[in-house]
């Protein structure tokens, strides 16, 4: 669904293939050189990792050809479904030979994507993939009752009182994205944000940053929640609750990485407090509730340490 999960199964390719003489990957996706990708695919690779959009225009340029297609993998099958990108699935199945075969990968199974299954295989089988936990058990997660209009200053509360080396702060929307960045930055925070309606060429820049440790806080919409693996993330903030629980963990799961300790929190307002009991109803565990002084929208809060 994104350019950077697409660069990074890219990645996760050539490793496996490292050993495998002749064996060559290639990512296609918007916002990168045409050019490269025709001297790619006209060389030969056996291995195309692509978003829809780009697979389909390269189709229809003829520089992409599927009749030696043997297995057609869908990953987040869910999420491309969510960002409207059904039709273009639905193409791209018609275009593959009927000989091949086929596998999706989804977190969630809604009747959209059974309904594509049933359409687009033949007795197919499904396997789940159980987990003793859903979210690493490393992970510190928080939340904090809040009113809606002092997100920002509960948020540079948190910040002052964490020990950061870096940390993602995540906002539902680009225009929420942009504001929220701006704002840190007018406080002093190093930040700077990811999300879609920047240029690939500005992201990859962003994130080179990122992972450089040149900016210290990373705000971004969901784009940046799966396919984003960045060595060192001590922190995840849930600007904006998410909308779907699953979303929820591809978050917080940016942080406590290799057995590191990591810290998740996240800003809930009352008109969230639904959504956050269902993601622990989900997880099927309690997420510890806390109050600052100050911003609790009901009941006596509870004191944490200030900055000094």
């Amino acid at each position: 669904p994104t350019r950077e999960l697409a660069m990074q199964v890219a990645e996760e390719v050539a490793k496996l293939a490292l050993f495998k003489k002749g064996v060559r990957e290639l990512p296609i996706y918007g916002g990168a050189s045409y050019e490269r990708q025709f001297r790619g695919l006209d060389s030969g690779v056996q291995f195309v990792i692509g978003t829809p959009g780009r697979v389909i225009d390269h189709l229809d340029r003829g520089s992409l050809r599927l009749d030696q297609l043997k297995m057609l993998i869908l990953d987040e099958c869910d999420r491309m479904l969510d960002m409207g990108f059904r039709e273009d699935i639905e193409r791209i199945l018609q275009s593959a030979p009927p000989e091949r075969q086929t596998a999706f990968f989804s977190a969630t199974l809604p009747k959209p994507i059974r309904d594509l299954i049933s359409t687009f295989s033949r007795e197919p089988e499904h396997l789940k993939i159980e987990s003793a936990t859903v979210s690493a058990p490393a992970i510190d997660q928080v939340y904090y009752e809040v009113d809606r209009r002092s997100k920002i200053e509960v948020l540079s509360r948190i910040i002052d009182i964490q020990d950061i080396k870096l940390g993602i702060i995540f906002c539902a929307t680009k225009m929420m994205c942009d504001e929220v960045t701006a704002q840190l930055n007018a406080r002093g925070y190093n930040a700077d944000s990811l999300h879609g309606d920047m240029s690939q060429a500005l992201r990859e820049r962003v994130m080179a940053r990122f992972r450089d440790g040149k900016v210290e806080l990373l705000v971004a919409t969901d784009v940046a929640a799966r396919g984003l693996d960045v060595e060192g993330i001590s922190l995840v903030v849930n600007y904006d609750v998410p909308t779907q629980p699953e979303d929820y963990v591809h978050r917080i799961g940016r942080t406590g990485r290799a057995e590191a300790a990591g810290q998740a929190f996240t800003l809930v307002t009352p008109e969230d407090e639904r959504m956050i009991h269902r993601i622990e109803y989900i997880l099927q565990t309690r997420i510890e509730r806390r109050r600052l002084d100050g911003f609790a929208y009901d009941t006596p809060a509870v004191s944490i340490p200030s900055a000094e």
